[in-house]
């Protein structure tokens, strides 16, 4: 009808019919003026999507519905990391010769060729063939995930962080009414009744378990009154557990600056959670002992250290005592003048001792002083002038030797033991 009012309008304006104007070919092409009808664009992205090849998807089942009268089976594929899901059917006598009927939470490979419904506006997947992704297949990915995360370093020990001693307000993720929660809080209350909770109930499996729990964790991790987060879960199959080793969870769980605690409570095939995790317990209870001290234990040890603290302080005074003591029995305290009479005696030791050393080395001296007079005497040429021998000098000093030395008529000066003579020299032979 508004096409028919803007073909009027124009032959009224032109004076001639313009007839209808083509629609563009491209997407790129069309204006305000010439758009695409819905009709159209449905047909373009419908087409575009039977160019596509067969696919083969992996997903989780969510929801399985069978229609008997199309003789159809419908299923639908949840992606848990990103929550995108896509419809999928399946004639029933394809569905009928499935080794394995898949059910909701299972984890299954579709192959399907995709297909646009133009009247309702949606996609979904015509499958031809699906069958469920197994145990061991679920564990390789799982292994695989841990060599890229620990490539990494998200499992490293130096990210580790220590957990509190005492803390006030613990965080604790865990099913809605499960044995895990009343696991933990019962046995921390039970070794510290001040403790208090703050409690996030989540699925901890299935299709939403992820989502539920990252945001948690993550809403846990914002509050600066928590001080340690535990996210608990009692144990399970493999299949139960897929969640806490999801990529996504994973990751939420190293970005967590409060220390986190794992306690899943699967001892095989521990989740990846475990090992992004600053602590791993064994099990909630084990949670619960490791996150806050026991109360008696820790008033035990207190006193126990009061005890050794004032015994070793007793046995210190008693040792100080016992010295103090000896030192004042000593006779130098008991008579102060016992060390000076003792140093008197000493000196006049001492001094005895250089008297009688020097008396000894005078008397050496003398002695000695003795001798050496009486080899100069010996050896005094006095000596030998009392021998009856004289010394004959010339005028100048000079000692006479040999007739050679004088002359007939030099004065002599001859020198005797008792005196001395005046000579001349009247012939030399």
């Amino acid at each position: 009808m508004l096409g028919r009012v803007t073909d009027l309008h124009d032959e009224r304006t032109t004076g001639a019919p313009t007839g209808p104007q083509p629609l563009p070919a491209l997407a790129r092409d069309t204006t305000a003026e010439r758009p695409w009808p819905v009709r159209l664009l449905s047909e373009k992205i419908r087409d575009y999507v039977a160019k596509m090849s067969m696919v083969w998807v992996e997903g989780q089942v969510v929801e399985h519905t069978y229609r008997g009268r199309a003789g159809m089976q419908f299923v639908t594929l949840r992606d848990a990391d990103v929550e995108a899901s896509l419809p999928v059917h399946m004639l029933t006598r394809a569905y009928d010769g499935l080794h394995h009927k898949p059910e909701v939470g299972d984890h299954v490979v579709v192959q399907a060729k995709p297909e646009f419904w133009v009247k309702s506006g949606r996609m979904s997947l015509r499958a031809t063939a699906l069958r469920q992704v197994g145990i061991g297949e679920l564990l390789a990915r799982i292994d695989q995930l841990r060599r890229v995360l620990a490539a990494e370093g998200l499992f490293d020990a130096d990210r580790k962080r220590p957990l509190p001693f005492l803390p006030a307000v613990v965080g604790l993720v865990c099913g809605r009414e499960s044995k895990a929660e009343h696991d933990v809080v019962v046995n921390a209350r039970a070794r510290w009744p001040q403790v208090r909770f703050e409690i996030r109930e989540v699925a901890v499996q299935g299709m939403n378990a992820v989502r539920e729990v990252s945001a948690a964790i993550a809403e846990l991790d914002a509050r600066r009154d928590v001080e340690v987060v535990v996210v608990a879960r009692g144990g399970g199959s493999v299949e139960d557990l897929l969640p806490f080793s999801n990529e996504a969870l994973v990751r939420v769980a190293a970005a967590c600056t409060t220390p986190l605690v794992s306690a899943i409570g699967h001892e095989t095939d521990a989740p990846l959670l475990d090992l992004v995790a600053d602590y791993r317990a064994s099990t909630p209870t084990d949670a619960a002992k490791r996150v806050v001290p026991d109360v008696a234990e820790e008033r035990a040890r207190a006193a126990q250290a009061r005890q050794r603290m004032r015994a070793a302080l007793v046995a210190r005074l008693d040792r100080e005592q016992h010295r103090l003591d000896a030192l004042r029995s000593r006779p130098v305290l008991a008579n102060p003048q016992t060390t000076v009479d003792t140093r008197e005696r000493e000196v006049g030791q001492h001094v005895r001792h250089a008297r009688h050393l020097l008396d000894a080395a005078l008397l050496r001296a003398a002695g000695e002083v003795g001798r050496l007079a009486a080899q100069v005497r010996t050896l005094s040429p006095a000596s030998t002038l009392e021998r009856g021998y004289a010394v004959v000098q010339r005028g100048d000093g000079h000692v006479v030797r040999s007739p050679d030395d004088v002359a007939a008529g030099d004065p002599l000066h001859v020198r005797l033991a008792d005196g001395a003579l005046h000579a001349e020299v009247t012939a030399t032979s």
